[in-house]
Formats: C-alpha cells, sequence, structure tokens
C-alpha cells in the first residue's frame, strides 16, 4: 500500500524548464508536489542545452572582437582559443545557475525525488521501489540529439552534447543539419578558428524562418567564409582515424576533423510505460490538447515531448500553465505562433507571429511586408552589424502578425515585438511610441513608423 506521504496533487516526471517551472507554481498554489528527475535539475536547457552554447557563443563574440579590434581603433590581437578556459567559464556559469535553482527546489515546498520514473498507470509514477500517487501526472521527460541511420556517434562524429565538450578546436568541422542548432555551432567553431561547411537537405537554412531571413543569414555566413551546402542529402559518414569523411548523395565527398551532427531533437518518450499507460503517441511525441492534456484524464504533458517549437521557455510557460490549469486558475491557452523565437549565431536571428507566407495563406494577398535595412540605424552601424527587421501587416485586420530581424543583439529586441504581436498592434499604435535613441530598439520603431506611412529614415 502507498505510504501517505507519497500521495501528492501532482506528480512531475522530468525536472528541466518544464518540469521545475511546473512544480514552482503548483507549490506556491498550495499543492502538494513531487518532482522526479534522474540526472539534474535543470535538464537540457541549464547542462546541455541553452546556457553552455550560448555561453560558447559569447566566448565566440570576444574572439571576434579581439580579432577585428582594429576596425575599431582598438589595437587587439587574437592568439588562440583555450578551450580549458573557455570550459571553465562556461562550467562556472552552469554551476551558479544550477546552485540557484537547488535553493529554489528547497525553498519551495517540493518533496523531490532523484531516480529514473516510470509511468506504471495513470495515476502513478515508480521510482527504484518507491511509488508516487498523484491525482495529477505530468510529464515532461525532454529530448535528446538525434542522429540519422547510419551515422554512428562517436570519436570524431558528435552530437551537441559531445561538442559542448571538446578539448580543442578542429580545423575542419562539418555540421550536418542548418537549423537552430547547426547554424549556432557553426558560428561558434568558424569564430574559433575552424574551417566551416554546413550540410542541410532542405533548400536554405533555418528554414523554419521567413526566408527573407535565410537568405540575409547565408550572405552573412558566405562573408564570414562558412560554407553552406543547402539541398544537400548525405549518403554516409565514416571515420578514419582522426578524420571525417562525409559523402553526397550527389556523389561529392567532404573531408574534416569533426562533423557534428545537429539534426534535431527527439522526444525522450520510450521505455517509461507512457503506450502502457493509455498515452497517445506520434512518432514518439505525446499528443495533447491546446491545455496540454493528452488522451489520459489527469495525465498532462509539457516541453519538448510536446509536438511543436522545442524551446526551453516554451516548456517553462507550458509549465506553468499547467500549474495553474491543476489549481483550478482557468489559465488562457498558449498560443505557439505568439512564441519568440530566438537563434544565436553571428549575426542573431528573433522571430516572433507568422512568417510573410504564412501570413498570406492565413490573413489573404492584402497582406504585407516592410524591410527596415539597419543600414540606416545609428546603434548598428556603430556595432558594425547588417541585417535588417521585417514587419508582417495582415491584410484583413491590419494587425502586425509577424516581425523577424536579423543582426548582431536582434534577440534582445523580441521582447518588444512579442508585445506588438501579442496585443495585435496596429502599425499605428507602436508608430506614437518613443524608442530611445541610439539604440537598436529603434529599427522596430522605424519600421514601424514606415509601416504606418511616415518613413523617416527609409523608404516606405
Amino acid at each position: 500500500m502507498t505510504a501517505p506521504a507519497d500521495n501528492f496533487d501532482l506528480v512531475i516526471l522530468g525536472g528541466g524548464s518544464g518540469g521545475y517551472a511546473c512544480a514552482f507554481r503548483a507549490a506556491e498554489l498550495g499543492l502538494r508536489v513531487a518532482l522526479v528527475e534522474k540526472d539534474k535539475v535543470g535538464g537540457t536547457c541549464l547542462h546541455r542545452g541553452c546556457i553552455p552554447t550560448k555561453a560558447l557563443l559569447h566566448a565566440a563574440e570576444i574572439a571576434d572582437s579581439a580579432r577585428e579590434g582594429a576596425k575599431f581603433g582598438v589595437r587587439t590581437s587574437f592568439e588562440s582559443v583555450d578551450m580549458t578556459g573557455v570550459h571553465a567559464y562556461k562550467d562556472g556559469v552552469i554551476g551558479r545557475l544550477y546552485k540557484g535553482l537547488q535553493g529554489l527546489v528547497k525553498s519551495h515546498d517540493i518533496t523531490y525525488v532523484e531516480g529514473t520514473g516510470r509511468l506504471t498507470s495513470p495515476t502513478t509514477v515508480t521510482v527504484g521501489d518507491r511509488v508516487l500517487t498523484g491525482k495529477n501526472i505530468v510529464l515532461a521527460t525532454g529530448s535528446y540529439a538525434k542522429t540519422l541511420p547510419g551515422v554512428e556517434i562517436g570519436g570524431r562524429i558528435v552530437t551537441s552534447d559531445q561538442a559542448l565538450t571538446l578539448e580543442d578546436v578542429p580545423g575542419r568541422v562539418i555540421v550536418l543539419g542548418g537549423g537552430v542548432i547547426g547554424v549556432e555551432f557553426a558560428s561558434v567553431f568558424s569564430s574559433f578558428g575552424a574551417e566551416v561547411t554546413i550540410v542541410e537537405a532542405l533548400p536554405r537554412l533555418v528554414a523554419a524562418e521567413d526566408e527573407a531571413i535565410s537568405k540575409q543569414l547565408e550572405r552573412a555566413f558566405k562573408k564570414r567564409k562558412i560554407t553552406a551546402l543547402t539541398g544537400a542529402r548525405l549518403a554516409s559518414a565514416t571515420r578514419d582515424g582522426d578524420e571525417v569523411t562525409v559523402t553526397l548523395e550527389s556523389g561529392n565527398t567532404l573531408t574534416a576533423d569533426l562533423l557534428l551532427v545537429a539534426v534535431g531533437r527527439g522526444p525522450v518518450t520510450d521505455d517509461l510505460g507512457y503506450a502502457e499507460a493509455g498515452i497517445t503517441l506520434d512518432r514518439g511525441y505525446v499528443v495533447t490538447d491546446e491545455r496540454c492534456r493528452t488522451s489520459v484524464p489527469g495525465v498532462y504533458a509539457v516541453g519538448d515531448i510536446v509536438p511543436g517549437l522545442q524551446l526551453a521557455h516554451r516548456g517553462f510557460a507550458q509549465g506553468v500553465f499547467v500549474a495553474e490549469e491543476i489549481a483550478g486558475k482557468d489559465p488562457a491557452p498558449i498560443e505557439e505562433s505568439g512564441i519568440p523565437r530566438v537563434t544565436y549565431c553571428d549575426p542573431e536571428i528573433a522571430s516572433v507571429g507568422l512568417t510573410e507566407a504564412a501570413a498570406r495563406e492565413k490573413h489573404g494577398d492584402a497582406t504585407t511586408a516592410y524591410d527596415y535595412n539597419l543600414g540606416g540605424n545609428g546603434k548598428s552601424q556603430i556595432l558594425q552589424t547588417q541585417g535588417f527587421v521585417k514587419v508582417v501587416r495582415a491584410g484583413d485586420t491590419g494587425a502586425v502578425v509577424g516581425v523577424h530581424m536579423i543582426g548582431a543583439r536582434m534577440g534582445e529586441q523580441v521582447g518588444e515585438a512579442q508585445l506588438i504581436v501579442g496585443w495585435e498592434a496596429l502599425p499605428d499604435d507602436v508608430a506614437t511610441l518613443i524608442h530611445a535613441h541610439p539604440t537598436q530598439n529603434e529599427a522596430l520603431g522605424e519600421a514601424h513608423l514606415a509601416l504606418a506611412g511616415k518613413p523617416l529614415h527609409a523608404h516606405a
């Protein structure tokens, strides 16, 4: 018989962004919570994803700054990248955040259970010989780095997991996959001094973004001497000592010192008892409705195991949503297109809402878009960055339904862009707002001024 101490209002399987956010919010709402985690609280994002990769990208930015100081009139020199030092910096960031998160787990009234959990019924999660019973169950087991059939990970063929701990900078790198993860690592390796080639099966890089963003990124990467082979499908990858040979379906071959496989992330749902408990799965993903409910009453799912954007902040928001749903707060469903997206390569990409193509399909041919070139933005000139802000306006309502940006530090502008899209603002609404000068944030204001028929530093 289950001990009374192991009865909860909700049991959460997985302590990543979605899981711990759900646990914290549920505890704040007075619910009795158990959080099960087999590794470390914080999950992929903190330990093998968002945080360590962005630390590497910042180190890459420092390397570029040292290399290019002369064009700003500052005599700097670039000697080499000390990966030991880079990892010490990266691990220090992770360590401090992890310590803070552990403190938050303790400060909330949560039963934290370390170990591999398994869903053993619609109301129970078993960890070893301990059975945790919940009125509600939340599945938040996250994702793993995928590979392709026939591509064996090991040695000089790695995923993002192993790429985060490399002891040296390879001379030549092939990145298999031109999505978010692929272009971020391509950017890092190039800044660290490697010769980089991206192999992408789709017709363009970052194919989920607006087509104009892809074109600008490809131009920028070409300028950085990063080779992008789009529409190129892998036939095979073989290791021979310290060298990797990649053969494409076209018959062309490439050789490198490292092959990074960045073909996306898959859901961690195998052998966890989900199907046996009656949970509907689709290609391994947990199918949910707009309220994160699975096919089994009382069982919810959040984060990367749910089809859609695989972003830590999406999982975090879903976790908070589910906690409030269980507590009877009746929260508003999360609109997937309203979730901000940032790719932290150089140049940086940030977007929210619909692409121009998607907007035309949804809102009709009268839909319009305006591109504001960062060449007219003072702060962008100071930073010596190129790019644009693209605003998409719905043809039927006149509201702004998409904002797409590329250029240095554009991720910092996506907060206002999210508010604009989320509140279905009209260009005239935004045009009345005053943006500080000189900031890159002005580019958002200028784009909306132009779309409202009042272009000042640009042609309408």
